[in-house]
């Protein structure tokens, strides 16, 4: 009914609420990668000089990994773990299955991670071409701790979106979905190609593969860089580490080294997506520490800048 009022009469105003705001694919896109930078983790190797890089050049708000190499075996790995705990940083150290000698040996690397306040692990099977004892693979690992107690909050495993050197891909995926029921997470291997790391998140998940997944990926790293490290490894792993990273090389042929903003631009839309568990990133730094955390820096501050213009 009209309203009256002096002078005249009127319709009645109306209150609509407000209309609500859809975020286009590219706004929603931007907020995934942006909030992925943020909750990114890094590895490191337990290399000379890697505790104070990363102390000095990383927030300990950023999560870490320590990898294990063949040559120096899991003294390092979790030495190195054991003080960037001390300093404040949450630390996952890969345990390699090819190097634990047997129960008592993995009885004393739980014990001193436990000490340390570290609460999660990264599984591996390792490359060494011999078990030191009864774990030949990181299946045999993951059931040797659940057997021995263990409390480790979260307890991740590799996925290989490329497959594996030496491992056909149908035997690769069988031994992630026996792996699945032991772990809380999973990292991929380094893949360049998103619609790769995608289509086999995809296919995983439809196998009931069903935890997060963190994706792998090279930080901002120069081919100098490699090169150090790979002369740090010692002469054979040294060799098996060039062969594995070689098609870094070739992308690192450039003035300022390689910065993964293709790749992560990539796989931004893919994060979140309901038909995989596609959730974050992982940066492997191969302890160029400084120069991922600016890069990752740089792109969250165009990232905000963005998303406030």
């Amino acid at each position: 009914m009209p309203v009256e009022v002096r002078g005249g009469s009127r319709a009645p105003s109306r209150t609509h609420p407000p209309t609500p705001v859809h975020r286009g694919p590219r706004r929603r896109s931007s907020a995934a990668l942006e909030q992925a930078l943020r909750e990114a983790s890094y590895e490191v190797l337990p290399l000379r000089g890697t505790e104070e890089s990363v102390v000095e050049h990383v927030p300990p708000s950023v999560p870490l990994t320590v990898t294990v190499t063949e040559a120096k075996g899991l003294t390092p790995t979790l030495d190195l773990a054991e003080r960037l705990s001390g300093h404040g940083f949450t630390v996952t150290p890969h345990l390699a299955a090819r190097l634990v000698r047997d129960a008592a040996h993995l009885s004393d690397v739980v014990a001193r991670l436990h000490a340390a306040d570290v609460d999660s692990v990264f599984v591996v099977g390792g490359d060494a071409p011999d078990p030191a004892g009864e774990s030949p693979d990181a299946l045999g690992l993951l059931e040797a701790l659940e057997t021995a107690g263990h409390s480790f909050r979260h307890v991740g495993i590799g996925g290989h979106p490329e497959g594996h050197g030496h491992i056909s891909t149908a035997l690769i995926e069988r031994a992630l979905e026996r792996k699945t029921p032991h772990a809380t997470h999973v990292i991929t291997q380094l893949c360049f190609s998103a619609p790769t790391t995608t289509t086999w998140a995809r296919n995983v998940a439809l196998r009931g593969v069903d935890l997060p997944v963190r994706i792998g990926l090279p930080g901002a790293v120069t081919r100098q860089k490699l090169v150090r490290i790979s002369a740090g490894l010692g002469l054979g792993q040294s060799a098996r580490f060039l062969s594995r990273q070689h098609s870094l090389f070739w992308r690192f042929f450039l003035p300022h080294g390689y910065r993964p903003d293709r790749l992560v631009d990539g796989l931004a839309h893919t994060l979140g997506d309901p038909e995989h568990h596609l959730r974050g990133f992982h940066f492997s730094t191969f302890n160029e520490v400084a120069r991922t955390e600016a890069w990752r820096q740089d792109r969250l501050a165009r990232l905000s800048d963005a998303g406030t213009g």
